[in-house]
């Protein structure tokens, strides 16, 4: 849709009138309605809140063109991230242009209404390619996304906010771009460099970001991303309580910190230059930009999936069209001889370097051991080790998975009693029969269903290892995706242990004391695991265990023996 651009993001708000919100309630009782998912909801919120100015709601098909062609709207203006609401088939069937549809939050609260003008199917492929630069699912996490979490068909229209959606967490530092602007004002600020973050900071961060502000010039607003957390991510309380303990260590009235609810994208070279624009809202005219900013892989050092310097350049390169300055961050280390942060190119090879990885840190942390004051502030330790106690307190989950008749329920019997028998965590059994009957009875055995049982065991396990309880499950989980959405669910909370139960079919066929093979051979039953529905083996399983000829017991002492080795037991 083509926008006003003489409107200042501060100017005009999506937000409606009292009167107008009264009767947009009224209107919704009788309008079809869509409870946004946590990424929707991130992308309402900046739009609301003109965070994504110049954009009046979601991208019509001519804005969304332009955006992947040329990473432009239709009327030219810079904007390189497609910003579209995502449907389903079924609910596009439903609508037409001019319709409206009420846009609520997952408890069904009303938020917006959407004043349709477009509706396509997406071309996924194509979008994947311009945006992310392939089409693999398999080689880029973003395209996964798109492929698989999102929607195949899109809206495009304008928006009628009636709230912001609630957040009861940090509201201090959830400032809109209005709220940025005048603080910035008030302070005086006339350059001011934005720097977003999404991980834990540390000393090497506060030494790049100090010296790229002092080289341009700037005060600093330090703006993490919350409310769309990936698998792996800490939970945002503990990484909020890590920055403000950052914020510590900067100069009085240099720096400010504030949260912004982005749903990434991780597409590299676009995503740093639709951060730019999106700082250019809240008041910045400087915005700092990484090597590698936006990679999937920027964790990663062995790994990365776009080149080096070409986010930097890009937003370089459109400096005059965005009103935004790039600040390079150069990369630091530390030199062991002076005592201090030195930029890695500057390093001769006399001097000792050291370095702490992600990988070492959390194993430090896990195994309660020194973290040195040159890697990381005392509070952010402080803070990071009430995220991460040592392992054998932290909760865990073990998952059998295998063929009916595979030994899963019986193994698991034991390792229940085992752990009571410790009496140092409390401990859930979830055996597929009773999860079936207690949790999932009204699902059927189709693949789609199969998924979402996995699923649901999937959220109860993570929820006790949350809670530092060990959870045992026991279903067939015949899929490697449901399995990994179990794993990427439980693992950010503590333990995830992956038993395959590698018995053949003929074994369970043996042991069929509830008759399925034989009624599913006899035509009596359909989809049956081995029979006529596939099982996929796990691809990278902590353990294997054959069943053939092995004792539950013994079983059950492997298992045991792994997670002293990994240190949950003791």
């Amino acid at each position: 849709m083509r926008q006003e651009p003489q409107i200042s993001p501060y100017a005009e708000s999506l937000l409606v009138h009292f009167r107008r919100v009264e009767y947009l309630k009224q209107e919704a009782l009788a309008l079809p309605g869509l409870d946004l998912n946590q990424r929707q909801l991130c992308d309402l919120e900046l739009l609301l809140n003109r965070a994504f100015y110049p954009l009046q709601g979601y991208m019509d098909r001519a804005d969304y063109q332009g955006v992947l062609e040329r990473m432009r709207l239709a009327d030219d203006t810079v904007w390189p991230m497609p910003v579209t609401l995502d449907v389903s088939e079924a609910l596009a069937a439903r609508l037409a242009v001019g319709d409206q549809l009420a846009l609520r939050d997952a408890e069904g609260f009303l938020l917006a209404v959407l004043t349709l003008s477009d509706i396509w199917q997406a071309d996924k492929a194509a979008e994947a390619q311009a945006v992310f630069g392939t089409d693999d699912p398999a080689r880029h996490p973003g395209v996964h996304r798109l492929f698989f979490e999102t929607g195949d068909w899109y809206l495009g229209g304008r928006l009628e906010g009636l709230h912001l959606p609630e957040h009861y967490d940090f509201p201090e530092l959830r400032l809109s771009p209005p709220e940025t602007h005048r603080f910035f004002a008030q302070r005086g600020w006339r350059n001011v460099a934005g720097f977003q973050t999404e991980q834990p900071l540390h000393c090497v961060h506060r030494e790049m970001v100090l010296q790229a502000a002092r080289e341009a010039g700037t005060s600093l607003f330090i703006q993490p991303v919350v409310g769309h957390s990936r698998p792996g991510d800490l939970e945002h309380f503990t990484m909020v309580s890590c920055y403000q303990e950052f914020i510590k260590a900067f100069p009085r009235n240099m720096a400010h910190l504030g949260l912004i609810p982005l749903a990434r994208r991780q597409a590299g070279p676009r995503e740093a230059l639709w951060e730019a624009v999106v700082r250019k809202n809240y008041g910045c005219n400087h915005f700092m930009v990484a090597q590698d900013h936006g990679d999937p892989f920027m964790h990663n050092t062995d790994e990365r999936f776009y080149p080096l310097g070409a986010a930097q350049d890009l937003v370089r390169g459109l400096e005059a069209d965005t009103g935004v300055r790039m600040v390079p961050l150069r990369p630091m280390v530390y030199v062991q001889d002076m005592a201090q942060y030195v930029v890695k190119e500057e390093v001769t090879p006399e001097m000792t370097v050291k370095d702490i990885s992600s990988a070492e840190l959390r194993r430090r942390l896990e195994l309660d051991l020194e973290i040195p004051d040159w890697f990381s502030l005392p509070g952010v330790v402080a803070e990071l080790k009430k995220a991460y106690p040592p392992r054998h307190s932290q909760g865990f989950t073990v998952l059998l998975t295998g063929l009916s008749g595979s030994g899963k329920s019986t193994l698991a019997k034991v390792l229940f009693v085992k752990f009571m028998a410790m009496r140092h965590r409390p401990v859930t059994l979830l055996d597929g029969d009773i999860v079936r009957k207690n949790l999932s009875s009204e699902l059927t055995f189709s693949r789609e269903h199969r998924d979402l049982n996995v699923q649901r065991i999937g959220f109860v396990a993570s929820e006790i290892t949350k809670n530092r309880g060990i959870a045992i499950c026991a279903p067939i989980a015949p899929y490697e995706r449901s399995r990994r959405l179990a794993r990427e669910m439980i693992s950010q909370y503590g333990g995830y242990i992956e038993v395959y139960m590698n018995a053949p079919l003929e074994t369970c066929e043996q042991r069929d004391r509830k008759g399925i093979y034989a009624k599913a051979k006899a035509g009596i039953m359909k989809g049956v695991t081995g029979i006529d529905d596939p099982y996929e083996p796990p691809m990278n399983p902590e353990l294997t265990i054959d069943t053939t000829e092995i004792t539950p017991n013994e079983a059950a002492q492997e298992i045991l023996l792994y997670l002293e080795e990994q240190g949950y037991v003791r």
